[in-house]
């Protein structure tokens, strides 16, 4: 399909103003290359009175709650406590007005099934398609199978949850497996229609993790923009993380295609030793875009979503129409 001119005035690249709660930082994975994770039993689960406390004070244009866990080990006897206790902090976040978006690792159909009641959408990057990185940075992350991470797609689609997915890029993968990875997700979106966005995350060097690969440079990323653009369906958008790029590499992905820089959130959870820019929403108006906040569910879904969670979707909806930043 060929791709309209976008005059200048009408460049507009979204975010969602958003807020992380971590349930545990213990997974039983350990991918090498991670900053994020503790041991299981070395980290205190978060408390809903705790959870209650931070939302109560968030800044009311907040309206995304990302519930970003580590992995309970499927087989644990913690593992319902564990999923009763993401349950329990959707809920929550619903009580307040807001939003959540839950990305916890793969789930059981199940498990997807009932947290579709209480989530405006999901997540759960696919990483890599190549089978190669299991023997190398996944090599102790049973979780990072490609056939579970394309499992959980196909499980979300035939379940009707908006879901956001997407890559790690600069692993040791090539960019064949780059494209690979793209038409695996672009095949399952065909089939359901459910992918709003897809992430193109760059291995950044962080503080804690094992391998010790160079991050992966701004050129490349532009590159992989251009890929995922040519090779996805139009309707899904692109999103780069704008805390992980210089200026002019955010620039540069958003004429490659890029349109979405995801999570706007005043502490980035998976890569701490990263600031956001300040100055960003400066670059992107002196380069003719305007910033615009969206919700975790893209208008086009709102009638998969249960009445009570449309009922929340539908206020915000109605106090974002026509608010477009400088």
């Amino acid at each position: 399909m060929e791709h309209l001119p976008i005059h200048h005035h009408q460049k507009v690249v979204t975010y969602s103003p958003a807020y992380t709660l971590v349930p545990t930082y213990e997974c039983f994975n350990r991918c090498t290359y991670c900053n994020f994770r503790v041991d299981p039993g070395d980290d205190e689960w978060l408390s809903l009175s705790e959870a209650q406390s931070r939302l109560s004070q968030l800044p009311a244009e907040t309206s995304e709650i990302l519930i970003l866990s580590g992995e309970v080990h499927p087989s644990s006897a913690r593992r319902q406590a564990w999923f009763e206790r993401i349950y329990q902090l959707c809920e929550l976040a619903l009580s307040q007005g807001l939003l959540p978006h839950t990305n916890a690792g793969p789930l059981l159909y199940e498990e997807m099934e009932r947290l579709k009641q209480v989530n405006a959408s999901m997540g759960l990057m696919v990483e890599q398609m190549t089978p190669r990185l299991i023997d190398t940075v996944h090599q102790y992350a049973p979780s990072k199978l490609p056939k579970l991470r394309l499992q959980q797609l196909e499980w979300a689609g035939m379940l009707k949850i908006p879901f956001t997915t997407g890559l790690l890029l600069g692993l040791g993968e090539t960019e064949a497996d780059w494209r690979d990875s793209l038409r695996a997700i672009a095949r399952v979106h065909q089939r359901w229609s459910h992918i709003q966005e897809v992430i193109l995350q760059p291995y950044s060097v962080g503080h804690q993790q094992l391998w010790r690969g160079a991050s992966l440079v701004g050129d490349e990323l532009v590159q992989a923009v251009a890929i995922a653009r040519d090779s996805l369906p139009d309707d899904i958008a692109i999103q780069v993380p704008p805390n992980l790029l210089s200026p002019e590499t955010l620039l540069a992905c958003l004429e490659a295609g890029a349109r979405d820089i995801g999570g706007i959130v005043p502490k980035d959870e998976v890569n701490p030793d990263y600031l956001h820019r300040h100055q960003m929403r400066n670059v992107l108006h002196e380069a003719g875009w305007q910033l615009q906040p969206r919700l975790p569910v893209y208008p086009q879904y709102d009638d998969w979503l249960p009445p009570s969670l449309l009922r929340v979707v539908s206020q915000w909806r109605n106090g974002l129409a026509g608010q477009v930043l400088a």
